[in-house]
């Protein structure tokens, strides 16, 4: 035969259980839309300077900020500083390699020979980006991959990153800061 005395042990023990599965269950969640938000790094560009280009630079830019969730590329307000300064030139296109951080600078070069020569121009645009952003070329290298710019051929249009760039710009820009390591600096000329 049991004793109350265990009867009133274990009502206690499941009270204190009850009480604390209600407590871990009452607490707000983290609401991961703002730890996203959060860790967004802005980058502002300038292409004032990049006549003829501007759906091309719209579209890779739209291309970037759909693919990578902890950058966003926003066009700068006219007199303010933009740490990636877009310009149409007539040699080969060329970027500075990155990740360039807030408050840094980077200089895309759009170049119109590689227009000339047949190439994308929205492909071209994204994948100057992309330079920019901390990717290296991957020449020689397939249409899929967004860094093997000209090596893909005249045919190729893809202006979308793979997983594995995707991957590699969120892991620069991890924590909402880009890479703690210095920007490479090298300027990349994409010419054949």
């Amino acid at each position: 035969m049991l004793d109350s005395r265990w009867f009133k042990a274990a009502g206690v023990a499941v009270a204190l259980t009850l009480a604390s599965a209600t407590a871990a269950h009452a607490a707000p969640a983290p609401d991961p839309a703002a730890e996203n938000t959060a860790a967004v790094v802005t980058l502002r560009y300038d292409d004032s300077r990049a006549g003829g280009w501007e759906a091309a630079i719209a579209a890779g830019v739209a291309s970037w900020n759909a693919n990578v969730g902890n950058v966003k590329l926003v066009e700068a307000a006219p007199g303010t500083r933009a740490e990636i300064q877009i310009v149409a030139t007539s040699g080969w296109p060329q970027a500075t390699l990155g990740p360039v951080r807030p408050g840094g600078q980077a200089r895309v070069e759009l170049g119109s020979q590689a227009v000339t020569q047949g190439h994308d121009k929205t492909r071209i645009a994204a994948h100057e980006l992309g330079h920019s952003l901390g990717l290296p070329d991957t020449k020689p290298g397939p249409c899929s991959q967004l860094m093997s710019g000209s090596s893909a051929g005249t045919s190729c249009k893809n202006a979308v990153p793979n997983a594995a760039e995707r991957s590699r710009v969120e892991s620069a820009y991890a924590g909402g800061l880009a890479s703690l390591a210095p920007a490479d600096g090298r300027i990349l000329v994409d010419a054949p």
